[in-house]
């Protein structure tokens, strides 16, 4: 249990059901059962959930992935890629992002040796964007159209040495 009142575990398939729950409350791109199961089942320990008031109130579910760094430099590296993250409503501004996304990339780093954490964010979403600022993440590039709606997404990206 956290000072703040949650805890975090991973995810397992029992979980399913309330995590795309979430993602359909709190997020315009869905996605299938087939791709739930097939994060976890490649990546089991970057899918991390956060309990509070006995059910899951948020998630974080990571890609690991070989490339480029995205933080200017032409070296190849690991990555550890925020593919969604998600904390339902009322049970924001009480740490649980923050705690996700540092938790997420502490696994990525401890458990799959990744470098590099990045994640892709919508402009408009001033929150989530200052979280990860202060998290460490700087933006490296304007995605144009991104999402299906059009919006443009911010791709921001941290050295994981400090998780």
């Amino acid at each position: 249990m956290s000072d703040q009142g949650f805890t975090l575990r991973t995810f397992t398939v029992s979980d399913l059901e309330r995590v795309m729950h979430i993602n359909t409350k709190c997020l315009p791109e869905n996605y299938s059962q087939f791709f739930y199961k097939d994060l976890y089942t490649r990546f089991p320990e970057t899918f991390v959930l956060a309990e509070m008031d006995g059910e899951v109130q948020g998630y974080i579910m990571c890609r690991i992935e070989k490339g480029w760094s995205k933080r200017g430099k032409l070296t190849p590296t690991r990555l550890c890629h925020v593919v969604s993250i998600a904390v339902m409503e009322d049970y924001r501004r009480k740490g649980i992002g923050k705690t996700l996304v540092e938790e997420g990339m502490r696994r990525g780093r401890r458990t799959y040796d990744c470098k590099e954490g990045y994640l892709e964010v919508r402009i408009g979403n001033e929150a989530a964007v200052n979280l990860y600022a202060k998290l460490g993440f700087t933006k490296v590039k304007r995605n144009y159209g991104y999402y299906l709606d059009g919006e443009d997404a911010w791709m921001m990206a941290a050295p994981l040495d400090e998780f």
